[in-house]
């Protein structure tokens, strides 16, 4: 059975969940309005081993609708023409989610996300993000949180060279993991399908993957989520 957290975050997040079919689509005010960051996200989906729901733009419904029945990676491939977005592309990210973080000691502290000690890539989350330092005080790894809504929140991580091969990622999503569920909802994590140190990172705090995938699109400047080195 569904979490519920997870059930209300997928239904408030997309407009819909679970899906009726492989792939259902659906238009929600939310992809026209300013997302976590303050930005538009034109499209977010999110599909599990019983199918894919993809929500977009209300006014563009049909015209996503008209590219099925095509496998999700050429579906993805013709959505920034289909919305009219073609300086955009698409992806898909692993997606994954927790209940039971792993009991991991502690490694960091919650600061204000403009805290001169917090790096550039961390400072958009907003509110407070976990940070860890070396001895002297500077930044060696952190986490953001991005609050989609409020059962479910999406944990984001980066680790400094100076930081890597310690564990340190691992102790700080599972920490963040821990907060988010005592706030009542549910943490999520997704990364790019070849990003091993990502994945590994994931499952060593307690995201195990469920054969659940996140698609989106994204401007072609920018990285795909949680593409910080870790």
């Amino acid at each position: 059975m569904l979490d519920r957290r997870l059930h209300h975050h997928l239904v408030t997040w997309l407009g819909q969940w679970p899906a009726g079919r492989a792939l259902d689509v659906v238009g929600s005010e939310r992809r026209v309005q300013p997302g976590w960051d303050g930005q538009r996200h034109p499209v977010v989906g999110v599909g599990s081993p019983h199918g894919a729901v993809l929500s977009v733009p209300p006014a563009r419904v049909a015209a996503v609708r008209a590219l099925r029945p095509r496998p999700i990676a050429a579906l993805l491939s013709a959505l920034p023409a289909a919305l009219g977005l073609p300086a955009w592309s698409g992806y898909r990210a692993v997606f994954r989610y927790t209940l039971a973080p792993a009991p991991l000691p502690d490694g960091g502290e919650w600061i204000d996300a403009g805290d001169p000690v917090v790096p550039p890539w961390l400072r958009p989350f907003g509110g407070e993000v976990l940070v860890m330092r070396d001895p002297a005080g500077a930044y060696l790894a952190g986490v953001g949180v991005k609050r989609h809504d409020g059962y479910g929140h999406e944990l984001a991580v980066g680790t400094e060279p100076a930081g890597r091969g310690r564990g340190l990622a691992r102790r700080l999503v599972a920490q963040a993991a821990r907060r988010v569920l005592d706030e009542g909802a549910v943490p999520t994590y997704l990364h790019d399908p070849g990003n091993v140190a990502s994945a590994r990172v994931a499952r060593a705090a307690g995201f195990d993957d469920r054969g659940w995938s996140a698609y989106g699109l994204t401007k072609r400047d920018q990285p795909t989520p949680n593409d910080v080195a870790v």
